[in-house]
């Protein structure tokens, strides 16, 4: 029978699974290393796919050439600016359709009726809009991640919790303390969460529109090698949009872990 009288053990240590860098390093490894292997047996034809040690000398006979940065630094500058002007918007309109009643209607609304429509399909129109330069790349930047990025602020806004908010009221505080002390903090999980989906979005939509009309950039790139059938470089170029994805995930761990310390 237990005592009584003693100390009682904390159980209530809740669900949170640790990140491992080592553990996410080797799994990447290993996979680098069974695909080399599986190249050495034969059992993957390098004419259709290159080896990772293939790769890894286009990618660094592409730095030595500066081909590399030169493609990769308009990418980055294209995703930039795309991303953080849809962001921008979107959590303008998430915020004013999560916060108040005569926005939410003819907000979602919007949303929903344009969300749907594939935004690979709308770069040919942008295009013409825009004219074939960089305006309408970074629109169609800017179009992709405005959408989730205003549902996953409306939706981190409504899970808030109510009896929160109803006693910040009772205890006076005003309307802008509530929203930034409440209801910001409440949200901010389920913004960040968004934003890990919108920056993929953004690397999808970039490749694309640089793929249709572009000179540099990743995209124009990979689509040069392809056209060409040079597998070594094609597959260089969807390694660094991989370690792009990778880059981009990791800066919003970091972000995660700054701003959400307090959980």
């Amino acid at each position: 029978m237990p005592r009584l009288d003693g100390p009682v053990p904390f159980r209530a240590r809740g669900f949170a699974p640790r990140e491992s860098t080592a553990a996410a390093a080797a799994t990447l490894l290993l996979i680098l290393a069974l695909w080399q292997v599986a190249a050495w047996l034969g059992w993957i034809s390098t004419t259709f796919l290159s080896t990772p040690m293939d790769i890894a000398r286009a990618i660094i006979a592409l730095a030595r050439s500066g081909e590399l940065w030169a493609n990769v630094s308009v990418s980055l500058q294209r995703l930039v600016i795309g991303w953080a002007a849809g962001t921008a918007a979107g959590l303008a309109v998430g915020f004013a359709a999560g916060l108040w009643s005569l926005a939410r209607s003819p907000g979602m609304a919007a949303v929903s009726a344009l969300f749907p429509i594939p935004k690979i399909a709308l770069v040919p129109l942008f295009i013409i809009w825009f004219g074939i330069g960089e305006g309408s790349k970074i629109i169609t930047l800017a179009f992709g991640v405005f959408f989730p990025t205003v549902i996953a602020t409306v939706a981190g806004i409504d899970g808030v919790p109510r009896g929160l908010i109803r006693m910040g009221q009772s205890f006076g505080l005003s309307r802008r303390s509530i929203v930034r002390k409440i209801v910001l903090p409440g949200a901010l999980p389920a913004i960040l969460a968004g934003f890990r989906i919108t920056t993929a979005t953004g690397i999808i939509l970039l490749v694309a529109a640089e793929m249709i009309g572009a000179e540099k950039g990743i995209g124009a790139f990979v689509l040069s090698a392809g056209n060409l059938y040079d597998v070594d470089n094609l597959m260089a170029g969807i390694v660094l949009l991989s370690a792009l994805g990778l880059a981009v995930s990791w800066l919003i761990g970091r972000i995660e872990r700054m701003l959400l310390g307090w959980r």
